[in-house]
């Protein structure tokens, strides 16, 4: 039976409406019983007792805001009656309060591909990656015409390009940033061979990135600037070719899930992802990790006002300093450019229930379980340490799901309560947080979460997440960006154009 009203912590003043609640209904909290003073949408929240103006307003057993007029029981809890408790900067204490995961028992493995280096991919594809946007369109095509010359005898996923139009006319970090993710990207496991392609005359010039890239990876990687032949789509087809005579000699192997990378994301969220999908992420990335795999939580903007819950968790004070200075630098970034750090959620979000950045980072980084914080990485910088990972970014969809591939993420689990068809350059599987969603969107959602308010227990959901994860890894089932080829990337944005 689906309840009607679920109250997630003990110390909670707010129940979340499963369902729409109509003006009159009562609804049964634990031993409380309440009647609806209003209309409520589903995913919003309903007040359980009277609330004094100005008095906070408590979800997930935390202050999520305050409101902003006195509250009667059984009201409707949103934008208009409650305000964020977020401002600037903060100044933060080491507490530790690190809870270990216990090994797993039992082994597990997927069907993946060694790479030359040591690292795994789950993907054999070859990758176009170029250094300025003015040749998107030539390696769009270039890449149309090498699928076309793929046989079935080929051990080749598919030839990807991954149009952006940066590259040319930056200055400083803001280049920096573009270098980082391509850099990045070239390095992949997934991608067992890669045309580093180049114009001639930008910024990034292929020698400028060549010097980025440093060590190569796999033995994989071929050039080729555009300006600098004759017939660029041919020369192109020939190097292509080569990476592809290269790729047919990895066949897929038992590998152990340790190997396994999984980058965490949320977008288009709602009042159920905090409750539903976002607690079985969290619930898979401790599975994983007690078998020795990583995880990597992004989306720094939406750690606000849960940051706390995130730096008690430091495995060490050097982590715990290094988270601090990852939240307080994106803090002063928004400062920067005199924005308030609190200019969240968006309009879909406060649609979907969601009334303040805190209540949305408190959903938010539910998706990295319970497990030690191993280490803090830069934007794009690849993992170098198993366990959970921190990675400096935005929270846009587009750039941290390449964000986190360019980290090394095999594949981004991406939970979802609006929906959203977007797909990275790694298999993205969509997670929605409600089952009219996945009914709804079969060509975008992967896997439901809905079930947990439904009646399913939240282990046996891991075990159903944990099995089509092994699935996707393997490459026995695909997810649906891959299924209609949505594959994209976007790279972080921050200064001039010349």
């Amino acid at each position: 039976m689906i309840k009607s009203s679920i109250r997630i912590h003990e110390n909670d003043n707010v129940a979340v409406l499963i369902k729409d609640g109509t003006k009159g209904e009562e609804i049964t909290v634990g031993d409380l019983s309440v009647t609806l003073t209003e209309n409520i949408p589903a995913g919003h929240k309903a007040a359980l007792r009277d609330i004094a103006d100005q008095e906070n307003i408590v979800k997930y057993g935390n202050p999520i805001g305050r409101a902003t007029e006195p509250v009667q029981k059984g009201s409707w809890l949103h934008s208009h009656n409650v305000k964020t408790n977020l401002s600037g900067t903060l100044d933060y204490t080491y507490v530790p309060k690190v809870s270990q995961i216990e090994s797993a028992k039992e082994s597990l493995t997927f069907q993946g591909y060694k790479r030359p280096n040591g690292e795994v991919g789950i993907r054999n594809e070859i990758w176009i990656i170029n250094t300025v946007g003015c040749i998107n369109k030539s390696a769009e095509l270039l890449a149309s015409m090498a699928n076309k010359e793929l046989s079935e005898n080929d051990e080749v996923d598919g030839v990807f390009h991954f149009p952006h139009p940066f590259g040319c006319s930056q200055l400083g970090d803001d280049l920096t940033n573009t270098q980082q993710v391509l850099s990045s990207l070239v390095h992949h496991p997934n991608a067992a061979g890669v045309l580093v392609m180049g114009l001639g005359c930008e910024n990034n010039t292929i020698s400028s990135f060549n010097e980025v890239l440093g060590e190569k990876a796999n033995g994989k990687v071929l050039y080729l600037g555009a300006q600098d032949v004759e017939d660029e789509i041919e020369e192109g087809l020939n190097r292509i070719n080569e990476l592809v005579e290269f790729a047919n000699k990895f066949k897929r192997e038992p590998i152990p899930l340790s190997e396994l990378k999984i980058g965490l994301k949320c977008g288009g969220s709602d009042g159920f992802s905090g409750i539903t999908a976002n607690p079985l992420v969290g619930s898979f990335s401790n599975r994983l990790i007690s078998h020795g795999g990583t995880t990597i939580l992004t989306e720094v903007p939406e750690m606000f006002g849960a940051e706390k819950l995130l730096m008690e968790r430091a495995e060490n004070e050097s982590v715990f300093h290094n988270t601090v200075k990852l939240v307080n630098d994106f803090k002063e970034y928004f400062l920067g450019y005199d924005q308030p750090v609190y200019e969240n959620p968006s309009p879909g979000n406060k649609d979907g229930g969601i009334t303040t950045l805190e209540e949305k980072s408190l959903g938010c980084v539910q998706k990295g379980g319970s497990a030690p914080v191993v280490d803090v990485l830069d934007y794009a910088q690849r993992v170098k340490k198993k366990g959970l990972n921190l990675l400096q970014g935005p929270g846009n969809d587009m750039v941290s799901v390449t964000n986190l591939s360019a980290a090394g993420a095999h594949m981004v689990l991406f939970t979802t309560g609006r929906g959203t068809p977007f797909g990275g350059p790694v298999p993205t599987v969509k997670i929605s947080t409600n089952t009219k969603l996945a009914e709804k969107k079969k060509r975008w959602i992967d896997f439901n979460a809905g079930p947990f308010v439904e009646g399913t227990p939240l282990e046996e959901l891991t075990d159903s997440l944990l099995d089509s994860i092994i699935e996707w890894a393997s490459g026995t089932k695909k997810t649906r960006n891959e299924d209609y080829n949505f594959k994209e990337i976007a790279i972080f944005k921050d200064g001039v154009i010349l």
